[in-house]
């Protein structure tokens, strides 16, 4: 079974290997020029989880399809681990040329209100497109006891400190999620972080952790029986399963997604933004990118690169606003 972890202690902790820069200095990336030819050699596309898991599935064949466009590999590289943070120090190191991008994942914009950390990820990206989206929910095995929300917190309530609940990381939107419905109901509960989906819903569908709480790459073991779906986290029911309900139509007033796209390292030159906003604009709808995202219930959520800074500020806004609420915001030093 992963590492098991008290609220208090994982999140003083949370993304306590990032804090180390990678080599590659300051002042090759002060020197970068845009080429005159755009790309001239293979892409580097980074992704925050492990191989294998439904995002990275979904990120190959897109790189993939946007390098054909391109005219040059599309190179997926996994940095697994924090929660989904470990690719903001790759980015903030790396020079803007436009061979070294990654997918955003909505725990880099909570991160740095936690943890003391040396990126910061408005400053350090240059935002080049929004892709999709995933919604989260909560499992347990088929066989399980268990059969609804409530009964998940009665269970929870009359065995203190013995629900074990599985997410896909420290400080992630379904951890922080959990923290605030069962806090609100002084339950104690052992908290379970994976690094990837897979691993954490082999775990629960075996019976080692009870609980679990993930994107849609949980898909696959719903459909095969091996898992059941008791509640939805998102502002609607899923067209997949129309029978499971949200948390916000169970009157628990929460609507949680996280909504991803692709960035490179500051200062970016407009023109090699311009040439991978197009590469994966046009990849994203292609027929079997889109028959991808339908397998774990994703529809496109596009932003070109000015909405999508945007959309970046506001949701980093919104997770501060999150954060303070929670009483998890760092202190200042």
């Amino acid at each position: 079974m992963a590492h098991t972890t008290t609220r208090r202690t994982v999140l003083r902790h949370l993304a306590g290997g990032m804090l180390a820069p990678l080599a590659g200095a300051s002042a090759a990336r002060a020197q970068a020029l845009p080429p005159s030819r755009y790309p001239q050699h293979p892409i580097t596309l980074w992704v925050p989880w492990p191989a294998g898991g439904a995002t990275d599935l979904t990120l190959r064949l897109l790189a993939e399809l946007a390098g054909r466009h391109l005219g040059q590999r599309v190179i997926v590289e996994n940095r697994a681990g924090g929660g989904g943070t470990l690719v903001m120090p790759v980015l903030q190191q790396a020079s803007p040329d436009g061979y070294t991008i990654a997918q955003m994942p909505q725990p880099v914009l909570r991160a740095p209100l936690i943890q003391k950390l040396l990126w910061d990820p408005i400053r350090d990206t240059t935002p080049i497109i929004q892709i999709s989206g995933v919604t989260f929910g909560m499992l347990v095995p088929t066989g399980s006891a268990l059969k609804s929300l409530e009964d998940v917190f009665a269970w929870g309530r009359d065995h203190p400190g013995r629900l074990t609940v599985a997410t896909n990381g420290v400080g992630t939107t379904p951890h922080l999620v959990l923290d605030e419905l069962f806090s609100r109901r002084g339950i104690e509960w052992i908290h379970v972080p994976y690094k990837g989906t897979a691993e954490q819903m082999l775990a629960v569908s075996s019976g080692q952790v009870m609980v679990g709480v993930n994107s849609n790459g949980y898909a696959p073991f719903v459909d095969d029986g091996k898992l059941r779906l008791l509640v939805t986290f998102g502002a609607q029911r899923t067209r997949r399963w129309p029978q499971v309900p949200t948390l916000s139509e169970l009157g628990h007033g929460i609507v949680a997604s996280s909504p991803y796209g692709l960035a490179g390292p500051r200062g970016l030159p407009n023109e090699v933004v311009h040439v991978l906003h197009e590469a994966f604009r046009t990849a994203m709808h292609d027929p079997a990118h889109l028959a991808e995202l339908a397998r774990y219930d994703q529809d496109l959520a596009y932003l070109g690169p000015d909405d999508y800074a945007q959309a970046l500020r506001t949701a980093y806004a919104s997770e501060r606003r999150a954060v303070e609420r929670l009483g998890l915001a760092r202190r200042l030093d």
